[in-house]
């Protein structure tokens, strides 16, 4: 089932929305993240944790489920 997520800005970056949806603890693991886990962003492998995601963008991130980018 895929998880809309709520962004109030224009963009957002991929290392700001791991924090967001909870996968990270702080902003700093972003890179181990990336480095151990494969996240797809609109369907393509992405591990840039500065990667700009915009609303009506989808992440998918295995093992932690699928979300889609709205804004509020």
């Amino acid at each position: 089932m895929t998880e809309k997520v709520c962004i109030d800005t224009e963009t957002i970056t991929l290392g700001q929305f791991l924090k967001l949806i909870n996968a990270i603890p702080t902003g700093g693991m972003a890179k181990w993240f990336l480095s151990e886990h494969e996240v797809y962003v609109n369907g393509e492998l992405d591990q840039r944790r500065g990667k700009k995601l915009k609303p009506g963008d989808t992440v998918v991130i295995l093992s932690v489920g699928e979300f889609v980018i709205t804004r509020t």
